[in-house]
């Protein structure tokens, strides 16, 4: 018996495309912005913090007004509206995440709409409240509390 050894000579087109095709299957979906429901007012601009869901009620339940909320069951994430440059001087505590101009990373679909302010045509839930109520969920310091160094 004869043994025949076939050999597929592959081109730089065709190395290329191949690259290609890996590269895009094995990227992360591009950024996704969170949409405010129709009918609301964004006079500050928007951006938007997430945390772990499972702080989501709590946190909900300490707040004095809360904006919108979405839920990102993919990520196990909530994502609460604040209005843009929430985060100057203000370290937000991990593990949120903060997003300017509400762009969500990665996300595999558009998180849910599951709070929307009664009576309110604005999106936001105050920043401060809601870095209060984050550290107090999960006992960090707030960032003006911390002793200075020299």
């Amino acid at each position: 018996m004869s043994t025949v050894t076939v050999r597929r000579l592959l081109d730089l087109d065709t190395l290329v495309r191949l690259e290609r095709r890996r590269t895009a299957a094995a990227s992360p979906p591009p950024p996704a912005r969170l949409a405010v429901p129709e009918g609301m007012s964004q006079p500050l601009g928007c951006d938007a913090v997430a945390m772990p869901a499972r702080y989501g009620p709590r946190l909900m339940a300490r707040l004095p007004r809360v904006g919108c909320v979405y839920e990102d069951v993919d990520a196990a994430l909530w994502w609460w509206i604040v209005p843009a440059d929430s985060d100057v001087a203000l370290e937000w505590p991990s593990p949120a995440y903060y997003a300017a101009g509400a762009m969500i990373p990665g996300a595999r679909r558009a998180p849910a709409l599951i709070h929307t302010p009664s009576g309110s045509t604005v999106p936001y839930t105050p920043p401060i409240p809601l870095y209060l109520a984050w550290c107090g969920a999960t006992g960090a310091t707030p960032a003006w509390s911390r002793a200075v160094r020299a």
